[in-house]
């Protein structure tokens, strides 16, 4: 059920978002494992239109959040109002309150409102003035950092972007998308007005938790998770690497793998699998040496050496 699911997700917001595959496949094997997502490129390459049309397929609320200096963490959760007509105070709900929100230039914003984002998306729930208020499913975070400029800025801490199941890395489209893009605003399309394309509901909050249970079902041999664990472990091992990444990595690359499994219409995981999204799930969980750095390696290359050195079983 799940492929063919994700199978008319990914060819309706392919045909919207162009040249942006490999993003829509992640984000939704993201998605469906419970897991949130950081996206690093350059404005301007369809992160917002993919995150509505995303809300439009799957019959979810969207919102989208331009993070600034000045905001606070009131400003994204919410508070309460007094209302002098019935004199109570009233809750004002953020648009934290959400399924699907867009969170912008995080690293424009000061680091309690980073945590408070953070809080709420591991624990899928906003407490104001005492009070709890559990979020609806799914809840979905697709959270952007612009890597060109950094004046002003709050990079995210090591510690909160190990948060996020995955770190995708934004390119452009290439050459034949933009002008298929140019093709397609010259004939009336508009980003803005998206409820006038073909976009359809593929899925709604049943489908997608019925799609959970597909997922948890997966069967996983007992080689894959020695070799999860290896490779993992591997990146507190290398010479180049200062801090390696933690057993949460090894949790969502298993959680991951078996999403993936399941999208590509397996109940099993294979190697793969593992080695497939590997680079997306740890590449935001490796700290290099400076001196490493300096030499021009980077987190991707480290986990494709890694992936080479690592026997995968058979």
């Amino acid at each position: 059920m799940l492929k063919m699911i994700t199978d008319n997700i990914k060819g309706q917001i392919n045909a919207v978002v162009l040249n942006q595959e490999a993003m829509t496949e992640l984000a939704l094997v993201a998605l469906f494992s419970g897991g949130h997502v950081l996206l690093e490129g350059v404005p301007g390459l369809a992160k917002t239109l993919w995150t509505r049309s995303l809300a439009q397929v799957l019959d979810c609320e969207c919102k989208r959040i331009q993070f600034t200096a000045d905001l606070m963490p009131s400003d994204i959760l919410g508070t309460k109002v007094y209302n002098p007509q019935n004199s109570i105070f009233e809750l004002k709900r953020g648009p934290l309150f959400t399924q699907l929100l867009l969170a912008d230039e995080i690293n424009r914003t000061p680091p309690k409102t980073q945590s408070a984002l953070l809080e709420v998306m591991e624990e899928r729930a906003i407490t104001i003035d005492g009070e709890t208020h559990r979020l609806t499913e799914p809840f979905f975070v697709m959270a952007t950092q612009n890597p060109v400029e950094y004046e002003g800025t709050y990079p995210l801490p090591e510690a909160l972007t190990d948060r996020f199941m995955m770190k995708i890395l934004l390119t452009y489209p290439g050459v034949a998308a933009e002008k298929q893009l140019l093709q397609m605003y010259h004939h009336g399309f508009d980003a803005a007005k998206l409820t006038q394309t073909h976009l359809q509901p593929a899925a709604n909050a049943e489908a997608i938790a019925a799609a959970k249970r597909e997922i948890q079902a997966v069967t996983v041999e007992d080689g894959l998770f020695n070799y999860i664990v290896s490779v993992v472990e591997t990146t507190r091992r290398m010479g180049a690497v200062q801090y390696g990444a933690s057993p949460r990595g090894s949790v969502a690359l298993l959680l991951a793998a078996k999403t993936y499994a399941a999208m590509s219409g397996r109940d099993f995981v294979i190697p793969d699998d593992v080695r497939y999204l590997a680079a997306p799930i740890l590449r935001h969980r490796i700290i290099l040496k400076p001196e490493a750095e300096i030499d021009g390696i980077t987190t991707d290359g480290v986990i494709e050496t890694i992936l080479g050195q690592v026997k995968a079983p058979r």
